[in-house]
């Protein structure tokens, strides 16, 4: 079904409803840099087997102009037990518990991402709200999120602990990013120092931040969290992202049923 947000002119649509929105919704524009590569063969099967949980935001034009991806995992409720491999971890347990037939307890939020020149409009804040809606209607107790802090690449002479930590005089988080989901009732759990492994040869790199990567060692890439660690000798770079496990505590429905696929 799609649901309109009052007085806003947007809508929001779920790929069960509009599977005709799917290509828009993976070719839409991001700012994302481009060496960010998640395995394709992974988001390819959580769209076509949880479509239900990749929410496109449209405006009145009926124009994508930004979007939500998830994914159900069988969480047991302990912070603790996050991964330290958040987003890559998250995909592949969802895969697992799919599989299984484990009954999903929590919604993970993969991305939430906004056309650019749409940001001045608050728009991540109406998509996580949106995302927040859809979980909670779902009658999952939770919605994580291994957060991508938006300006962690401005002070990589912190680690992702010491970033996360840093708070304005009000007590809300320094990053806006953060400081979005915590006004959303976020409660910031721990850091995921290998949220996500990007590997590559030295070519692709290049290809991808237009940098020469002609010596081993840590290369400062634009935009990246962490350096890339090159090693010329065998051609190769890996570049490793922390994020920051975030956690929205729901209230669900008294008839919340178990869900599986």
């Amino acid at each position: 079904m799609v649901s309109s947000t009052s007085g806003t002119g947007l809508h929001v649509a779920s790929l069960a409803d509009r599977p005709d929105l799917e290509t828009a919704m993976l070719t839409m524009e991001s700012t994302w840099p481009d060496y960010i590569r998640p395995d394709p063969v992974l988001v390819h099967w959580i769209f076509e087997r949880h479509a239900a949980h990749q929410l496109v935001v449209l405006d009145d034009t009926r124009t994508v102009v930004a979007r939500a991806a998830s994914a159900p995992l069988a969480w047991d409720g302990d912070p603790a037990g996050l991964p330290g491999t958040g987003w890559d971890e998250a995909l592949r347990q969802c895969m697992s518990d799919t599989y299984l037939g484990r009954p999903f307890t929590a919604l993970c939020a993969l991305e939430i991402a906004v056309v650019p020149g749409h940001q001045l409009r608050n728009l991540s804040a109406r998509t996580l709200r949106a995302l927040q809606d859809h979980a909670r209607d779902q009658g999952f107790g939770d919605l994580l999120a291994p957060v991508r802090p938006s300006l962690a690449h401005t002070a990589t002479h912190l680690s992702m602990t010491e970033y996360a930590a840093l708070t304005r005089p009000d007590g809300l988080p320094q990053d806006p990013w953060l400081r979005v989901h915590v006004r959303s009732g976020g409660e910031i759990v721990k850091v995921c120092p290998a949220s996500m492994t990007i590997s590559g040869s030295l070519t692709q790199w290049r290809d991808w931040t237009r940098l020469p990567f002609d010596t081993s060692g840590p290369v400062d890439v634009p935009g990246a969290l962490t350096p890339v660690v090159a090693d010329v000798a065998r051609g190769h770079a890996v570049y490793i992202e922390p994020n920051v496990w975030v956690r929205h505590r729901l209230d669900t429905p008294t008839d919340t049923k178990d869900h599986k696929s």
